[in-house]
């Protein structure tokens, strides 16, 4: 930007050539330094480097999580790495891909609109192969899938998407799904062709074959969460561990965890001669233990409630009446001991 001089700037000026101090010649003119960057404005970027690489970090755990369920689903070696994370046009990406593949419309739940999951030919049909009792080998003609084929790997992408939520769960709880599966490129416009996207490349090695993965996600898509790409959050939601969005999916998880719960009447250490032995209408005697004390619910290894013995319809059951956790250990070996009542 030119600089302009103050009307006593220039009478200073016009004084010191006057007087013979200074010469015109001594005044050049000032070299504009800046550095100037060409902008397309039919191509602008939309993502900076730190949110490529905060993507990149993020599908880095992906592939991670994909090269191990994959290997376990398949029972071959399979190895998927982040190959590239780019950002250009939604046009040039589908312009990029072969004809026919593998294109699965993914929803983006809580984000609104959609992504794509493309899968090269040769991996598609290398894990089709491996699916039916093959060696995994890629098909030496490319078609269009078949109703089966299509039905078995929706089923594999279904696995890749849960790897997904995993991977994005430090920056938000996404509920990635399946919408549908198409073979022509052409077909799947999910945004206008000169919108920005970000596509990530994962290599992928099925045995021997080899292809590679793109996940395409707009910008319009991910831009409620832009702010979350950043280095700074990425890492203090790390050092945090636990976000809002970490405990509910913990709680989703554990939710569905069996354990154990056992009803404990009690112990005694029997030989194992005696307990060969035993036949029915035998009684054994339990140690500290009397008719009517309360029983101890242990859940896993620990003992944490006391209960009655009941039936319930047809079937055995147990009433729960107090925590032992609730109990002074004093309190609760008198009620070992004299078999009271709690109420």
């Amino acid at each position: 930007m030119t600089e302009v001089l103050s009307q006593d700037e220039i009478d200073q000026l016009l004084t010191a050539i006057n007087a013979g101090d200074s010469e015109p010649e001594d005044f050049k003119t000032a070299t504009d330094t800046r550095k100037i960057k060409i902008y397309d404005f039919k191509r602008p970027d939309k993502f900076s480097k730190e949110q490529i690489r905060t993507v990149q970090i993020m599908h880095e755990t992906f592939a991670r999580l994909t090269t191990t369920s994959l290997s376990a689903s398949l029972r071959s070696m399979i190895h998927v790495h982040v190959a590239s994370v780019d950002q250009l046009t939604y046009e040039e990406f589908i312009r990029s891909i072969p004809t026919p593949t593998t294109l699965a419309i993914i929803n983006m739940d809580p984000l609104k609109g959609n992504a794509i999951l493309e899968i090269d030919p040769a991996v598609t049909f290398s894990i089709i192969d491996r699916l039916f009792g093959g060696k995994g080998e890629g098909a030496k003609v490319q078609h269009e899938l078949t109703d089966i084929e299509t039905s078995v790997m929706e089923g594999i992408i279904i696995r890749i998407l849960g790897n997904m939520r995993e991977a994005w769960t430090t920056v938000i709880d996404l509920r990635p799904r399946l919408g549908q599966i198409d073979t022509n490129p052409q077909f799947a416009q999910i945004v206008p062709p000169t919108e920005m996207v970000v596509l990530v490349t994962l290599e992928t090695k099925v045995g021997e074959v080899e292809g590679m993965m793109n996940f395409c996600i707009p910008y319009l898509t991910i831009e409620p969460i832009i702010s979350k790409l950043s280095a700074q959050f990425w890492y203090s939601s790390v050092r945090r561990g636990a976000t809002t969005e970490n405990l509910n999916v913990l709680k989703d998880k554990l939710a569905t965890v069996d354990v154990n719960v056992v009803a404990e009447i009690g112990k005694i250490n029997v030989p194992v001669r005696d307990v060969l032995a035993l036949q029915p209408g035998d009684v054994v005697r339990l140690y500290n233990t009397r008719v009517g004390d309360p029983y101890s619910l242990n859940i896993g290894n620990k003992k944490k409630f006391l209960c009655r013995p009941g039936i319930l319809g047809k079937k055995m059951a147990v009433q729960i009446i107090k925590k032992i956790a609730e109990l002074e250990q004093d309190e609760f070996e008198e009620l070992a001991s004299e078999g009271e009542e709690i109420k």
